[in-house]
């Protein structure tokens, strides 16, 4: 189904993605590991839980489905219900279900909802073209000494070796001689640009300074400072009171918000040609879902969540 690929796309850029009316899916990032039973590295990912108790609307999908068939939002709100409607019906026949790329569900002897997710789907965008794989594990071989019998006795290969090339321990004391005398050279010579540099910004710094005080000039009578306070909407979580064809009529659901002490702003024409007027905008998701609950419990049950930044 459509709608199974819609939330996939989701859970690649959200924490929680909500079916209305079924639940919601939660990711959390995990890191990198190593399973050392195996030797299997795997890259760091998304652990995909599901939460029966979040099924309030907050118009996340429905949103990005009227977005990606280009239809209106009420629209993409039926068949999104619709689908819901779908799995909760299967399941309670006893009949278990699955979502392409996400997860099994199914429901055990007490009639709870058991979710298995798809652990070859990673939600992770960092790791993306990044697989699990096996790595061999590396064995290390210590190579012992070598002896050998003469007429002169036993001798150690790796102790001879060592003693008749005697010219290797002076090589290595010039080569960390040279080392050494090239890193004062070097050192010396970054102390002197250092230097050059420093007397260079200064006679910048003091012909700046000369021409900024020739420049400089008096206002006998300066205008007054007059402070405007404008109000801006901050956040990208926006609560939408409704949309209008004409401009006039979200002006007018504008002051309405305003004498109920909202802070409402109309958002702009959308691609359909309706004004957006919201309540209030939020920085965090979950403010702004605890206001929308609210609003739909005692004012507007068709408020709905849009997530989009301000430019």
């Amino acid at each position: 189904m459509q709608l199974s690929n819609y939330i996939a796309d989701l859970l690649y850029r959200y924490e929680c993605v909500i079916i209305p009316g079924f639940g919601a899916f939660l990711t959390r990032n995990q890191s990198a590991r190593i399973e050392q039973a195996t030797n299997t590295f795997y890259p760091p990912s998304k652990v995909l839980s599901f939460n029966r108790q979040l099924q309030v609307n907050d118009g996340l999908l429905a949103n990005y489905v009227a977005s990606a068939e280009k239809c209106s939002y009420e629209t993409a709100l039926q068949r999104v219900r619709k689908f819901s409607a779908h799995l909760n019906t299967e399941l309670n026949a006893g009949n278990p279900i699955s979502i392409k790329n996400i997860g099994e569900f199914s429901l055990n002897e007490e009639r709870a909802i058991q979710f298995e997710p798809l652990n070859k789907q990673n939600f992770n965008t960092a790791s993306f073209g990044l697989s699990s794989f096996v790595s061999p594990e590396i064995s290390r071989i210590i190579q012992g000494e070598t002896v050998v019998k003469t007429d002169k006795g036993v001798v150690n290969l790796a102790t001879q070796q060592r003693v008749s090339r005697p010219y290797l321990k002076y090589a290595a004391v010039a080569a960390i001689a040279l080392t050494a005398s090239g890193f004062a050279g070097m050192k010396l010579y970054e102390n002197q640009v250092q230097k050059y540099n420093f007397a260079q910004r200064q006679k910048a710094n003091s012909l700046v300074e000369n021409q900024i005080q020739e420049a400089t000039f008096v206002i006998e009578n300066p205008l007054p400072v007059i402070n405007l306070e404008l109000a801006k909407q901050i956040g990208k979580y926006h609560l939408v009171a409704g949309a209008y064809r004409l401009e006039e009529n979200a002006d007018k659901k504008i002051e309405q918000l305003r004498e109920k002490g909202y802070s409402p702003m109309n958002m702009g024409v959308t691609r359909y040609g309706l004004h957006q007027v919201i309540y209030a905008s939020f920085e965090e998701r979950i403010d702004a879902l605890k206001k929308l609950h609210e609003i739909q419990r005692d004012e507007n049950p068709d408020a709905w969540l849009l997530v989009q930044e301000i430019d």
